[in-house]
């Protein structure tokens, strides 16, 4: 194709790009593999003219350029604006073709140049959108920005900074680097990825090595990445040094991994990403510090599809539009994650919710320590758990119920057998087995041979007597639950997590939507409100259940001065505290054993021993 300056004005194809194009669909592909500009459309005016030109005749809603082993995607205003200069082009040569040549290499100039005169080369630049597109940006680097990556990434990165104040900054364990930027506008997320700093040599041998063990012509097992490194290194023509442990580890992380999302994931800070559908037109978002902040992460379709695919064959259960839902684990740098996917046509695209668990096993006194509970507040639930009764912690979504549902199990005595049923894995049934527990876990849900909860509770009530945990109560297994529990099936505590907020919501809940009479409910001893907070996740409501209507008495709950007790368990009108004493024991009796229990939790948590087995051991020393 001519160059814009030969077809106006007769000249030889500007000097410096050989970058060669096609269209794909609604989709500019440029590949700047022979260019000595290399594609860089916000720093390279011959380059930009190639793609201006070839927009001439037909609009692009992406333009792609692959160059090195990287690939470059210029979307939303920046492949608006290319197309909107291509338009004009074409329309104003006929009334200056000067002006036309120059909006190919400098389109923001030729823009303010349209819009100082008074002719119809203003209206072309208004109608065309240039004009507009223009006046929204400040230089090149902002008018032509692109979420980048290697070829053997399915994620793009957006390398650019924004226009605001750096907030903080540090490394991360895979190599990378995050960045939280604001103060003047919304926070923003900055990931630079460890690939994003190779040089050109390197991310050739990385595109080389993707080649290798895409041919199959390097098998083996988690090793074999470093193996294709090494041998594209060995058949490159080019010298000097290269950093092959780093190039490994990416491409590791973009063929056994989960690309970028293991680097989102190894920030400590973050607790959720979100990919939002159609997700390859929305940025990733990240929860830091529960503050939802906008990423420069953008997936491909490409990644999208592998991340469905991987997430199917480790949780051997279906996802697509015939079961357009999914409920998964999977490990990503090193941390156990919540996977909730959904896809059409229950969502227009496949989006995913990533959930981490914490890192450390929590106990009652790390919550002391890191104040979600008072340690008079977890006296109360401890010794309620150690003495067998029915408590339901409640809260909303990543209110941090599962973290206190699977803090209470290490209250239960060391002798006691329990049966933990969860559709998926989140409670610390491996500690606690490690810690010399007798913890039997089941599974339960709809996909492949798992039971169904209903039939889980059923069968985890013929496994012997213990103590019985409920992941989530959410179904037909409440009634199995509450007849359990009526009848004394269990001989120890039964504790469980349910959504609402408050015993009145979770008792109009369990009555009215899951169908439990409410005589039934009466059996629950105690319940636990979590809530969000702007520090974090904390405990809102503590309450007993009084009566076989019910009613519901608060015992502590949060006032201006934080978690406090209402008095009721000191004036001697609770119905818990009485039902907790063993008939050698007076109502002040247990006043003192959670007395002694408040300080033991309260010097737990000052001296930081609150691990699983720190706890266990300190419990067996009382």
């Amino acid at each position: 194709m001519l160059d814009v300056r030969e077809r106006l004005l007769g000249s030889e194809p500007a000097e410096g790009c050989r970058c060669v194009h096609s269209f794909d669909g609604e989709r500019l592909v440029v590949d700047a593999g022979d260019c000595p500009g290399g594609g860089l459309l916000a720093a390279e005016q011959h380059c930009r003219e190639t793609v201006v030109e070839a927009l001439r005749e037909r609009d692009a809603t992406v333009v792609s350029v692959e160059t090195t082993g990287v690939e470059r995607l210029y979307e939303g205003v920046s492949a608006a604006f290319l197309t909107a200069a291509g338009r004009f082009v074409e329309r104003v040569a006929v009334h200056d073709e000067r002006l036309a040549a120059r909006a190919g290499q400098d389109p923001l100039g030729a823009a303010r140049e349209a819009t100082g005169r008074v002719d119809a080369v203003s209206d072309i630049a208004a109608e065309t959108g240039l004009a507009e597109l223009a006046a929204q940006v400040d230089g090149y680097e902002r008018a032509l920005t692109a979420c980048e990556g290697p070829t053997v990434s399915r994620w793009r990165v957006e390398p650019t900074p924004p226009p605001t104040e750096l907030c903080a900054a540090r490394e991360l364990e895979t190599g990378g680097t995050v960045r939280r930027y604001g103060r003047d506008g919304p926070d923003r997320y900055q990931l630079t990825p460890t690939e994003s700093g190779l040089g050109a040599e390197a991310l050739s041998v990385l595109a080389a090595a993707y080649e290798q063990l895409a041919a199959g012509n390097i098998e083996g097992d988690d090793r074999a990445p470093a193996r294709a490194v090494r041998a594209a290194v060995a058949n490159r023509s080019g010298g000097g040094e290269l950093p092959v442990e780093r190039i490994a580890r990416a491409l590791a992380k973009h063929t056994r991994g989960h690309g970028v999302l293991s680097d989102l994931f190894a920030d400590p800070a973050v607790s959720d990403v979100f990919v939002t559908a159609p997700a390859t037109d929305n940025r990733v978002r990240v929860t830091v510090d529960d503050e939802m902040l906008v990423t420069n992460v953008r997936p491909t379709e490409r990644a999208i599809e592998g991340l469905a695919s991987r997430f199917r064959r480790e949780s051997g259960r279906a996802f697509s539009r015939a079961d357009p839902t999914l409920d998964a684990t999977a490990t990503v740098a090193d941390r156990r994650v919540r996977v909730a996917g959904v896809t059409d046509p229950t969502s227009s695209g496949t989006a995913f919710a990533f959930r981490a668990q914490d890192r450390d096993i929590r106990t009652l006194p790390a919550l002391v320590e890191n104040g979600t509970l008072t340690p008079e507040t977890a006296a109360l639930l401890s010794l309620s758990v150690e003495r067998g009764r029915a408590l339901l912690v409640v809260g909303p979504r990543g209110a941090g119920k599962t973290t206190l549902l699977g803090a209470l199990l290490w209250e239960l005595p060391p002798a006691v057998r329990t049966v933990v049923i969860e559709d998926t894995p989140e409670l610390p049934v491996g500690p606690l087995q490690e810690a010399g527990r007798d913890v039997q876990a089941l599974l339960a849900g709809e996909a492949g041979a798992e039971l169904s909860p209903a039939e889980a509770l059923r069968t985890a009530l013929r496994l012997g007597d213990g103590a019985l945990a409920v992941g989530e109560v959410r179904g037909e297994e409440a009634g199995v639950l509450y007849e359990a529990m009526r009848v004394g099936a269990n001989s120890e505590a039964v504790l469980g997590t349910i959504h609402g907020d408050g015993g009145k919501a979770v008792f109009e809940r369990v009555v009215s939507d899951l169908g439990v009479p409410a005589s039934s409910f009466g059996v629950t001893d105690l319940l636990v409100t979590l809530e969000h907070a702007p520090g974090g996740r904390r405990v809102r409501l503590v309450e007993e259940v009084v009566g076989d209507e019910p009613r519901f008495g608060a015992l502590f709950e949060r006032t201006g001065e934080g978690l406090a007790p209402t008095g009721r368990v000191a004036r001697g009108n609770s119905r818990l505290v009485a039902s907790l004493a063993t008939p050698e024991e007076s109502y002040a009796t247990v006043r003192d054993r959670l007395d002694r229990r408040t300080r033991l939790l309260e010097t737990l948590a000052t001296r930081g021993e609150t691990g699983g087995e720190q706890v266990t051991a300190a419990y067996a020393r009382r």
